[in-house]
């Protein structure tokens, strides 16, 4: 376990008990703390092809610190969200793992949502190349939005952005079109060390601006956060990986925290979704 990480496991629909031996056909909710820093990652749907009762299609929903990132947003996202109390308007990011109907689809009627909510903050949106026409495409039933949205196109076998704090880290895995996984990840700061800070002379209220990763120039003296910190610490990692058979790439981010895969399947239907490489 991460040192000053505190994990809890419970169901993300209002008021409703269920069966923990069947988390796959549920949302999953989890809630970490760091730092007095608040993630939460909620699997908001976990169905294939066709949505079920209480199982909608593929998204999983990311807040930290104020921001808020969606990963895919399958039919049912919105009703889903819902059931969590989430609002659709604050999201910053939407990332795509690829335009498979049962991950895309919900997207037009998101947008629409955020516009009647008002909301004028750009919104931004990643995935494999061909974004921007795909979304443009399902815009044509959703014309008319009071923000910009701007498309980020992946192109390459891994890529990575950084974004108020968080690092997002896409990665191919092996589907039967383009399709790529996410790790998103939270890294942590080490150790203020109070003996270096006494030990150069820098007063107390100058601190916080050094822990903070500032530079500060005090009577013709250069302080920097390096001086002052010790090593980093273990940050939090979330990787999202669906619709995939094994790949060293998965191997590779997986050595995380927490993995999610929105796909699980009974033994009978292994075999002839193999042939369509979509994880199981």
């Amino acid at each position: 376990m991460l040192s000053g990480v505190k994990e809890k496991l419970s169901d993300c629909t209002a008021g409703r008990r269920i069966d923990r031996a069947s988390l796959n056909e549920k949302q999953i909710f989890y809630h970490l703390e760091m730092r007095n820093r608040m993630l939460e990652v909620c699997l908001l749907g976990t169905g294939g092809m066709m949505p079920l009762p209480y199982r909608w299609l593929t998204s999983l929903m990311m807040r930290y610190n104020g921001k808020s990132i969606l990963i895919d947003c399958g039919e049912g996202t919105q009703i889903a969200m819902k059931e969590k109390g989430w609002s659709p308007k604050p999201i910053d990011v939407i990332c795509f793992t690829h335009f498979h109907a049962d991950h895309i689809s919900g997207l037009p009627g998101m947008l629409l949502t955020m516009g009647n909510a008002e909301r004028t903050e750009p919104l931004t949106v990643i995935g494999p190349k061909g974004l921007t026409r795909t979304v443009n495409a399902l815009r044509v039933i959703a014309p008319e939005l009071p923000f910009e949205i701007r498309c980020i196109e992946f192109e390459e076998n891994e890529q990575t952005l950084c974004f108020d704090g968080l690092r997002i880290e896409a990665f191919r895995v092996n589907h039967n079109v383009v399709c790529y996984g996410y790790s998103l990840s939270i890294d942590r700061a080490g150790k203020f060390q109070l003996d270096k800070a006494e030990a150069l002379g820098i007063e107390r209220r100058y601190w916080n601006k050094l822990q903070k990763g500032e530079t500060l120039e005090l009577d013709g003296k250069i302080y920097t956060p390096d001086m002052v910190m010790g090593e980093a610490r273990k940050g939090l990692k979330v990787t999202y990986c669906t619709d995939t058979r094994p790949t060293e790439g998965i191997v590779k981010h997986a050595a995380v925290r927490i993995f999610l895969s929105a796909r699980a399947c009974t033994g009978s239907r292994k075999r002839k979704i193999r042939q369509k490489n979509i994880s199981t």
